[in-house]
């Protein structure tokens, strides 16, 4: 068996607490990652976490995030998958980065998951829509809802997971720094 891995994330910001109140859970950003220290992680969200207006497909930069938010929180947590899972997931999210400039965020999609109405339009994610319809499509049906729907909370509950790490993003990268891992 192999793992991947989520970031779910909490940072401040206006944008932040209209999310957490949405959701209703403190973490209120998805990263998929394809290893432990979150290297090789992406998500649907900031383009640049110091630029709050451009959003769409990334590769996440944990160094640039703890630059622009010093206090941010993490929980990350490890879910096993087949080989074959991890490579078509991996084959995916490179694939949804070089097109990355198609991909945008679908801001109206928060409007739809409070009327709890499934919405999608072609291109356009939730970080965590993104990573459910990810997930669903290399074989793992996790939630019991339409993936627009699908929140970070949800991904918070997931019984499936096991916690790799939980506190400041800024103890994780030094632990990261130092060689230790989890």
């Amino acid at each position: 068996m192999e793992k991947i891995y989520f970031a779910l994330v909490d940072t401040p910001g206006l944008f932040a607490s209209i999310i957490r109140r949405v959701t209703k859970s403190n973490y209120i950003h998805v990263v998929v990652a394809l290893d432990q220290e979150l290297q090789r992680a992406y998500s649907v969200g900031r383009r640049n976490p110091f630029i709050p207006l451009s959003a769409g497909f990334e590769r996440e930069n944990i160094y640039q995030i703890v630059q622009a938010f010093p206090t941010a929180r993490y929980r990350i947590v490890s879910m096993e998958c087949t080989k074959e899972q991890k490579a078509q997931i991996e084959q995916q999210l490179e694939e949804c980065y070089q097109q990355r400039f198609h991909y945008h965020y679908c801001i109206v999609g928060l409007l739809f998951i409070l009327l709890q109405k499934p919405f999608y339009q072609k291109n356009h994610y939730t970080c965590s829509s993104f990573s459910a319809k990810l997930l669903e499509e290399n074989g793992m049906k996790l939630f019991k809802k339409h993936f627009s729907l699908v929140t970070p909370r949800d991904f918070y509950e997931l019984p499936q997971t096991h916690v790799v790490y939980e506190g400041a993003l800024r103890e994780f990268i030094g632990t990261v720094q130092a060689g230790n891992a989890y």
